[in-house]
């Protein structure tokens, strides 16, 4: 945004009473935004020695009943809780170093760019979410201008006056680093970014069409104790705007619902249905229930400890059929440092029996989707002897393709290891293929989503078998939901960036994941507004557990349900029509800008073409969205590809003043592309 644009700041009580805490909590972000991120090292986890009999010719009968019996044993060595963590806690400890605002260590040159780009990129975000908290409450109430008094730069709002001093210290770094003055560069760049955070337009609505979703747990389910305790959680999610529920439906094994084919409903669920009572709640605000599954992963030390049930107790499922189990390679069905065991993914009845479920829930239940949680092999590292995967039925079945038992190679071997990891992938590369095949046979217009981890595709691969570009690829899936979880945006970015770039989704809609557990409400917006700067269609939220007051006020500010003549489209059910609403909202900056801005696209022939070129294809979009046909799609992609192409030339005196809108614009292009790719595929061929 010009400099020159006047923009008020409304800050409310409420939020001024945090802003000491936010301090607080600040003074702790982590200034080092260069260092690459870590993912698992060899010491975040327990360790396990090779064992011998790695290179032994053990009977596949014999070994398997010993595994079977040690690890359904009540016997086997207990694992303390408090050495256990989440694996996603533990990726996403990896992005948090203590910093001290006093500290005098030294500076480097890349250190010092990489402290002035995120700042640079703060300062973007704060003039990208006000420039559309101007248009939406101009078009809100068009009496309402903000006016522009030729090129004088304006000083006396406060957000003007603290875009002005963050760029100061952007360009003071340098300077004070050269003096080695370096606990002041760190001061000045933890007050500049509190005080962009403090300017952000929170009470003011910032959002377009967009995917806003939220994990509803089994927890906050169990609270609810009853369809009136869970209709003040979908009456909360309404006011915030949230437009797609993934309902934790399946959990540890136990349904929370009562179930013909699972062995046990969640216990601590009495006397109701919460499924059926959360698609009637959320189908009767407007918002998408997605039934949230896991797959593979088939029980809980953590949830035995809150049902009663032994510590070691392996879930319903695996109690019922321990033929089903998958281990590692010294007998023990949960990893060590762990908490979950697993099905193994090759056992043909173990994917029949989740098959029969999928299928009982999309067709007993009107949800609009199915989410795959844990859908991969639990965290390995073979090089300190973390190694999973020795299921009976995974060793038979590798042995009769290869003619060797699994449990005697090592990667050393790197052949055969490489064929075992392929063949462990592949379990769960043909199961999503058979879940998406066998789901849109019982229902078309069901969404299929995963939850996934955001680690590199070689590594991920490796250690989880889980390889989401293959399903994004064959259209298995329709949503990729990355866990990508930090407490700063800087390293929220490096986790989601890759896959936002990615060109490996073919037309699978990318929807990464925000932890709200310990992330300040402005912290929370922060991540918001990057995504929306993003080339993506939306956001998850982790969880609705973790929603406070004060997260509530913002969301409802920001992206909240209003009174339209027009429901707003929700992008994976109507892509076309939200890509024709997100094309007018960029339009709408233009516009504006256009009106309060001399100093944007100041020929006026400029202007002109902007808005000629901009209209063909407005027009497109719209008439994609009223009656979409091959024909249409070909019109409206034709014309967006045309306008992308001449977008460069028209912005090109903007982009020398501000680069990172221009570049946003670009971004917001790329998201309508993406819909419309999409969309031809759910919409059109289907």
């Amino acid at each position: 945004m010009n400099k020159n644009i006047k923009i008020k700041a409304k800050i409310r009580p409420a939020y001024r009473g945090t802003f000491k805490l936010l301090s607080l909590i600040c003074l702790n972000i982590n200034l080092l935004i260069i260092n690459n991120w870590l993912v698992f090292p060899a010491n975040a986890v327990n360790k396990i020695e090779l064992s011998d009999k790695n290179n032994q010719n053990t009977s596949l009968d014999d070994h398997n009943q010993k595994l079977q019996n040690k690890s359904l044993s009540t016997n086997q060595p207990q694992i303390t809780a408090q050495n256990l963590q989440e694996d996603i806690d533990i990726l996403e400890n990896q992005f948090k170093l203590d910093v001290i605002p006093t500290s005098n260590q030294p500076i480097s040159k890349k250190e010092a760019i990489a402290l002035q780009q995120e700042l640079k990129n703060l300062i973007g975000r704060v003039e990208s979410a006000h420039l559309a908290a101007a248009v939406n409450s101009s078009n809100n109430n068009q009496s309402s201008r903000i006016n522009v008094k030729s090129s004088q730069p304006i000083i006396d709002s406060s957000v003007d006056e603290t875009l002005a001093k963050a760029r100061e210290v952007v360009k003071n770094i340098p300077v004070l680093i050269a003096k080695k003055n370096y606990a002041l560069v760190r001061q000045q760049w933890l007050k500049a970014k509190l005080e962009l955070w403090q300017n952000f337009p929170v009470d003011q609505r910032v959002s377009h069409p967009e995917i806003r979703a939220v994990w509803l747990d089994r927890g906050a389910i169990v609270k609810a104790k009853n369809e009136a305790g869970l209709t003040k959680i979908f009456d909360r999610l309404e006011q915030a705007g949230i437009n797609t529920v993934f309902f934790e439906t399946v959990n540890a094994s136990y349904t929370i619902y009562p179930s013909q084919v699972a062995p046990a409903q969640n216990p601590l669920i009495e006397d109701w249905d919460p499924l059926k009572s959360a698609v009637k709640l959320a189908h009767a605000r407007g918002m998408e229930l997605h039934a949230w599954v896991w797959v593979f992963a088939a029980g809980n030390t953590r949830h035995n400890q809150i049902i009663g049930v032994d510590y070691n107790y392996p879930g319903p499922v695996l109690a019922a059929n321990p033929d089903w189990a998958n281990y590692d390679q010294k007998g023990r069905i949960i990893p060590v440092g762990q908490t979950k065991p697993f099905l193994d993914p090759a056992n043909p009845k173990a994917r029949e029996y989740l098959l029969n479920l999928y299928t009982e829930i999309v067709t007993r239940y009107q949800v609009d989707g199915l989410q795959l949680d844990y859908i991969r092999y639990p965290f390995q590292d073979p090089f300190v002897g973390k190694i999973y995967g020795y299921g009976k039925a995974a060793r038979e079945k590798f042995k009769q393709e290869t003619g060797v038992d699994p449990i005697n190679i090592n990667p050393r071997q790197r052949q055969l290891w490489q064929k075992w990891t392929a063949f462990r992938t592949e379990q769960v590369n043909s199961f999503v293929g058979e879940v998406a095949q066998m789901m849109r046979k019982k229902r078309s217009s069901l969404i299929l989503s995963v939850a996934v981890f955001p680690l590199g595709e070689y590594e991920r691969v490796q250690k989880i078998q889980q390889h989401w570009e293959v399903w994004a690829r064959k259209g298995d899936v329709d949503l990729i939901v990355p866990m990508t979880y930090a407490l700063d945006t800087p390293r929220f970015q490096k986790l989601a960036q890759p896959w936002i770039n990615s060109r490996k989704l073919g037309a699978t809609l990318l929807v990464p994941g925000i932890r709200l557990l310990s992330l300040p409400t402005l912290g929370a917006f922060d991540q918001l507004q990057l995504l929306r700067d993003l080339p993506v269609s939306g956001y998850a939220l982790f969880a609705v557990d973790n929603f406070n007051d004060e997260l509530d006020q913002m969301l409802g500010s920001t992206q909240g349900r209003i009174r339209r003549s027009y429901a707003e489209p929700i992008p994976q059910r109507q892509p076309f029509r939200t890509a024709a609403f997100r094309y007018a909202a960029l339009r709408q900056e233009w516009q504006f800008l256009t009106e309060n801005d001399q100093k944007f696209l100041k020929s006026t022939s400029g202007r002109v073409d902007l808005k000629n070129e901009s209209q063909k294809v407005q027009n497109a979009l719209n008439q994609l969205a009223a009656l979409p046909s091959a024909g249409n799609f070909i019109s409206a992609r034709g014309e967006l590809a045309r306008f992308q192409t001449k977008f460069k030339n028209l912005m090109n005196s903007v982009e020398q003043t501000d680069p990172y809108r221009v570049k946003v614009w670009e971004n917001r292009l790329m998201t309508i592309e993406r819909l419309l790719r999409y969309g031809e595929r759910k919409v059109l061929k289907s």
